[in-house]
């Protein structure tokens, strides 16, 4: 199932190159220069952890 960055909620899963990740946290910016608004992921799986900007658009793999 696919989600947009914008609909998605702490605790979701997400499948990035083959592998699971956890939502931590998420930010959504206002609407800038660009004409969108962009989310910050936060994303967990085991002891690693990245944070990732894309579009409020942007679609997700949801496991």
């Amino acid at each position: 199932m696919k989600k947009q960055a914008k609909e998605l909620k702490k605790g979701d899963k997400l499948k990035i190159l083959d592998k699971v990740w956890t939502v931590a946290g998420i930010e959504i910016s206002a609407i800038g220069k660009q004409g969108s608004s962009k989310c910050r992921l936060e994303l967990e799986s085991g002891s690693e952890k990245i944070a990732i900007i894309r579009p409020a658009e942007y679609p997700f793999e949801v496991v």
